[in-house]
């Protein structure tokens, strides 16, 4: 059985000699767009999920597509995420965390 997989990961292109890395995230994200999976860019990484074997090779993918756009080196921080004790609907994994605190805090107005 394939985990469902919620993750969180901050792809870093090293060694490009310019301080933005704007376009090599861009590359990742048209990677992601279409990999199928549910995904979410933030300031500072992307929230990605659906069966972890999808998810590590979308991870994957991002890596060969940036080192491709001239990125020598990748370091990458991944936090991920699986439950057995409930089914997640696919794609509404990280969407429910966020929900569960916002009901919990709308409690306290």
């Amino acid at each position: 059985m394939d985990l469902y997989a919620v993750a969180d990961f901050c792809l870093i292109p090293m060694g490009t000699g310019e301080p933005s890395v704007a376009h090599y995230i861009a590359e990742c994200q048209r990677i992601l767009e279409k990999s199928g999976l549910q995904f979410k860019m933030h300031g500072y990484g992307t929230n990605l999920e659906g069966p972890w074997s999808q998810v590590s090779k979308a991870i994957h993918d991002c890596h060969a597509a940036v080192h491709a756009q001239g990125a020598p080196r990748i370091a990458t921080d991944i936090r991920i995420g699986t439950r057995t004790d409930r089914e997640i609907a696919p794609g509404t994994g990280n969407e429910g965390k966020v929900k569960r605190v916002e009901d919990i805090l709308a409690k306290d107005k």
